[in-house]
C-alpha cells in the first residue's frame, strides 16, 4: 500500500545552515532514500526549494486567484516528500521514525488514496 511520507520543516529554518551543514544534511537525506531504494519500498522522492518564490492558486466564484510567496502566515511548509510502498501503516512509521529530516522536522505519514474516503 503507497504511504507519503511528508517533510514538515520550519520556515526559514534553512536560513541558519551555512552551505556546508545544509549540504551535509542533503547528504545524509540522500543516503536514507538510497537505503529504502535498496529495500525495495521507494517509490518515489523529491526535495523543494523553499517556498520563497512559490506560487498557490484558488478559484473563487470562477476566478483563478494567484498569490505569490512567501507566505507569511506559514509556520511551517513542505520540504520534500518519499512516496513508499509499505505492507502495512506501522511500517511506513517505523521508516519515519529512520527519516534523517525528523530530528529537525516533522514527518508526516499519510496513506495515499481517493480523496471521498
Amino acid at each position: 500500500m503507497p504511504y507519503m511520507l511528508l517533510i514538515q520543516e520550519p520556515v526559514g529554518q534553512r536560513l541558519t545552515r551555512t552551505r556546508a551543514e545544509g549540504e551535509a544534511v542533503y547528504e545524509r537525506m540522500l543516503r536514507f532514500a538510497d537505503g529504502l531504494k535498496a529495500r525495495g519500498v521507494l517509490r518515489a522522492v523529491e526535495s523543494l526549494v523553499s517556498q520563497d518564490d512559490a506560487q498557490r492558486v484558488k478559484i473563487s466564484n470562477g476566478r483563478a486567484q494567484v498569490l505569490d510567496g512567501p507566505f507569511a502566515e506559514a509556520k511551517e511548509m513542505v520540504g520534500g516528500f518519499f512516496l513508499l510502498d509499505c505492507e502495512t501503516r506501522d511500517e511506513a512509521v517505523a521508516i519515519a521514525k529512520q527519516c534523517p529530516a525528523a530530528e529537525w522536522a516533522t514527518v508526516e505519514v499519510r496513506a495515499v488514496g481517493p480523496c471521498y474516503t
